[in-house]
């Protein structure tokens, strides 16, 4: 019997702070591995050290300026995460300033509540205060779910990348 979404403590969403790193981490390497699920030939797999690693790295990314780094938590429990930053011009993507949302994740026993559209639209708000113009993510290709979050969230398909492996 699941409980009703009534009843089931508000989602609140703020700033990472160090003591979420080790629960950024575990989520961040749930989001690798399910990378590789979608295509073991594109992203890298988990390993031992991944979740460990993953909280370490954002972890030193929560005082720098031009980064935003947001958690979701309901009753005192982290149960989803942004990282997203503000960058200049990038002749590489040929495109101008912008915030880059580069990882969101919700753990899988909160998913289908919101909770990913709540971080979307907060990671938006705070890079708009850092005065980015717009913002730009990928997705994986088979990754619908997150796709049709992008969508109603008001996001454009813009680039397809393109992989292709090279045999020796």
């Amino acid at each position: 019997m699941s409980l009703d979404a009534s009843l089931k403590p508000a989602v609140h969403i703020r700033p990472a702070t160090p003591k979420d790193v080790p629960t950024i981490g575990r989520l961040g390497a749930l989001l690798v591995r399910e990378h590789h699920d979608f295509d073991p030939q594109r992203f890298i797999a988990a390993t031992p050290q991944t979740e460990k690693g993953y909280g370490s790295f954002l972890g030193t990314q929560l005082e720098e300026p031009t980064i935003v780094i947001l958690v979701a938590e309901r009753a005192g429990q982290v149960i989803g995460y942004t990282y997203s930053g503000v960058e200049g011009t990038d002749y590489m993507s040929l495109r101008g300033p912008a915030g880059v949302m580069y990882d969101i994740v919700v753990d899988p026993d909160h998913r289908q509540q919101g909770i990913g559209r709540m971080l979307v639209d907060a990671t938006l708000e705070a890079l708009k205060n850092k005065g980015a113009p717009r913002v730009v993510l990928s997705t994986a290709e088979r990754n619908a779910a997150a796709q049709r979050l992008f969508d109603r969230a008001g996001f454009r398909r813009t680039m397809i990348e393109m992989t292709r492996e090279l045999s020796r």
